[in-house]
């Protein structure tokens, strides 16, 4: 049985997925030669050594992450995607990162060094230290020549022309440039002289601002007894001295603007503070002042005073008198009254006589009429009980009969044969 016949296109597809599903995404290291910069911001160049070369393309998206610019010749290390560009069968390296050939040792070297100060608790937030509100002097130390120096100073020119500094020179890059930065920070403590302290340099690639990944500046840094800010290199570069700092400002103008606010931040500040004390000190003497208005009304003259005090006598005694007046004949109307009754209560003896002779007469004539209805009543109660005696009954020849127990004996089936009975007649 004969193969299928394939074509070009579905060639170079089968051969894609082959390298792809077999190559994983890699390191490469070389010489950069034939970059082309497209229009549409693509890189395309290859990579060779002394005994190969390999076609390479790195896409926009990629490229604006690298910090530098790439040229001819230079020595670098990609990691990139080994596939096969289907258009022209060419294999290719697909790039996604690129840095300079070396600088994969620094980066180990700055992950070691900055897990074991990590470990020791030399990045804690909880040993950094505020800085001075207002710093009385402030140290720089970096080099005379840097370009930072002058950022840095003129920041300070226009924000905070009174506050002295005081330069620690030393190189910032190159051999034995950590031990001298170490040496000025550890000097500039002992001096004393500075409320704070700047460390700062400009740009650059990692082993440019490699001084400032050393051990010996980083622990410089934490054993400072005055405050350090780190402004080293622009905002997307990170070095061990800005974790170690009290305070990691952006660039070294922004170490400056952290140092202290602005003149004019200042004259906002107490602007808005003295608006806020105003408001209510200017409310507190429109009320004192209507206070004042009000108590002014109410207060008279002596003289006045007395007068109105006078007229109040006067009309206090006239109401006292009219007073007493109506109370002294109301009670002489009281007693007139009293006595016409205790003249009426007053006792009279002949009237008294008459009256006494004829209540006795009324009293004798009631007393005689009580007795004659005493007497019809009682010869009422007389007759009736005459016709209710039992004698009277015995009197017209009945008899009462009564067994041997006196019980009266009302009929014949009472009593029995030999019973004793008492019989009255």
């Amino acid at each position: 049985m004969s193969s299928p016949v394939l074509t070009v296109s579905a060639l170079n597809s089968l051969a894609r997925s082959i390298i792809e599903g077999a190559l994983p995404l890699l390191w490469v290291s070389g010489e950069i030669s034939n970059l082309t910069r497209a229009a549409s911001g693509h890189w395309y160049f290859s990579l060779k050594d002394a005994s190969a070369q390999v076609r390479c393309a790195m896409f926009r998206g990629r490229n604006q992450f690298v910090d530098w610019q790439p040229s001819n010749g230079d020595q670098v290390e990609v990691r990139a995607v080994p596939t096969l560009y289907e258009a022209r069968g060419e294999f290719q390296l697909q790039v996604e990162v690129m840095r300079r050939a070396g600088l994969g040792a620094l980066f180990e070297a700055f992950e070691k060094l900055k897990q074991k100060l990590n470990a020791e608790g030399l990045f804690a937030e909880s040993r950094k230290r505020p800085l001075p509100v207002f710093p009385k002097k402030l140290g720089i130390i970096t080099s005379p020549e840097a370009a930072a120096l002058r950022d840095v100073l003129t920041t300070l020119r226009r924000r905070a022309p009174w506050l002295p500094v005081i330069l620690h020179p030393t190189p910032v890059q190159g051999e034995g440039a950590s031990r001298k930065i170490a040496e000025a920070i550890r000097l500039a403590g002992e001096r004393g002289e500075c409320d704070v302290l700047i460390v700062c340099r400009g740009g650059g690639g990692i082993e440019d601002l490699w001084a400032f990944n050393e051990e010996a500046v980083a622990r410089a840094i934490a054993a400072s007894p005055v405050p350090v800010i780190s402004g080293v290199g622009h905002e997307t570069d990170f070095t061990i001295a800005d974790f170690v700092s009290d305070l990691r400002a952006p660039t070294p103008t922004g170490a400056a603007e952290q140092v202290c606010a602005s003149r004019d931040e200042w004259m906002q500040k107490l602007v808005t503070q003295h608006h806020r004390l105003a408001r209510p000190l200017h409310r507190l003497l429109h009320s004192h002042a209507q206070q004042v208005d009000f108590l002014s009304r109410r207060l008279v003259h002596p003289a006045l005073r007395l007068q109105h005090q006078r007229g109040s006598l006067q009309h206090l005694a006239l109401r006292l008198h009219r007073s007493f007046s109506s109370t002294l004949q109301l009670s002489q109307m009281r007693t007139g009254t009293i006595q016409v009754r205790m003249l009426a209560a007053r006792p009279a003896p002949g009237r008294q006589e008459a009256m006494l002779g004829n209540m006795q007469h009324a009293l004798t004539r009631a007393l005689h009429r009580q007795v004659e209805n005493s007497k019809v009543t009682l010869e009422r109660i007389a007759t009736h009980l005459a016709h209710l005696n039992p004698d009277a009954v015995l009197a017209r020849g009945y008899s009462v009969v009564r067994n041997s127990q006196g019980k009266v004996v009302r009929s014949s089936s009472q009593i029995k044969i030999d019973d004793a009975l008492d019989l009255r007649f």
